[in-house]
């Protein structure tokens, strides 16, 4: 027998081993949070393993019992409304932005690197103006300031994107277009914008996930009724009334994590492409 057609099986099993412990050991905090939601209190104490012996929902029911001390599903409602109208924003004011970069050379030479370098500089430094600004205008503790602080943090990731996804778009469609007299405006709408339609989705998901766990700025910007779960689910030690629920505080966490988790799980091949594209061609 050839000795390496014997062997391919032993290498492709010993790679499929290998994958398994890279993935438990670079997701082991979100395994070990759902194993503890999934167990019952006396189980957290006596059982300390990745093993459920009996495992229970009742955590994720004690929850919605303490609504009226913990609201969940008003910090969930808060997060998905700011986050989707703070991506839809950073969308829709880059896009334009990046096809003039792109297609123009529009202040691609100082204002992409002006923007991305703003995202580089720690956040803390724009909250205070930004709270000062809000007061006055009446935006805090509001959703709609919440998603413009997120669309502004979004902004220079998905123009380096769009920029670099637009330049490689073929550009005789577009002499195309215009040639059958197409303006700019319609051009970015009905040609350039369905061509990029990939690299769309995947920065409008990066833009939610972000905004989702964007933290400092729903800290310092809400108080109540617009607080976002990222900063609501810290709540829960004092709303629990006295003693550590290690299984409810879990089951709290895997329900603030659990939207963007799934959304990165679902968009993960388009997410990758779109970063790497943006990584090399930038």
């Amino acid at each position: 027998m050839n000795p390496t057609l014997s062997s391919r099986p032993f290498m492709s099993a010993l790679r499929w081993l290998v994958f398994a412990i890279a993935v438990v050991v670079l997701n082991f905090p979100v395994i070990a949070t759902l194993v503890t939601s999934l167990k019952s209190d006396a189980e957290i104490s006596s059982n300390a393993s990745l093993i459920i012996e009996d495992p229970t929902l009742d955590n994720y029911a004690a929850i919605f019992a303490m609504a009226d001390r913990f609201d969940i599903l008003h910090y969930l409602m808060n997060s998905l409304v700011a986050s989707l109208i703070g991506s839809a924003l950073a969308i829709g004011l880059a896009f334009p932005a990046a096809y003039a970069m792109a297609r123009f050379k529009t202040g691609r030479s100082w204002l992409l690197p002006l923007a991305v370098n703003l995202r580089a500089v720690p956040l803390i430094i724009f909250a205070i103006p930004i709270y000062l600004m809000y007061q006055q205008v009446g935006l805090l503790d509001t959703r709609l300031g919440l998603a413009f602080i997120f669309a502004l943090v979004n902004i220079p990731l998905v123009l380096v994107l769009f920029t670099s996804a637009i330049a490689e778009l073929p550009f005789e469609i577009e002499e195309a277009a215009r040639v059958d007299g197409a303006s700019t405006l319609r051009l970015i709408w009905h040609v350039v914008l369905p061509m990029s339609l990939n690299v769309v989705a995947a920065s409008s998901v990066l833009a939610f996930i972000y905004s989702w766990n964007e933290f400092l700025f729903g800290l310092m910007l809400t108080t109540s009724r617009a607080t976002p779960i990222s900063v609501g689910a810290s709540f829960f030690f004092a709303a629990s009334g006295g003693g550590v629920r290690w299984g409810v505080a879990a089951a709290v966490m895997i329900l603030a994590t659990l939207p963007p988790l799934l959304l990165g799980l679902l968009m993960y091949r388009q997410i990758g492409r779109s970063m790497t594209a943006g990584a090399v061609k930038g």
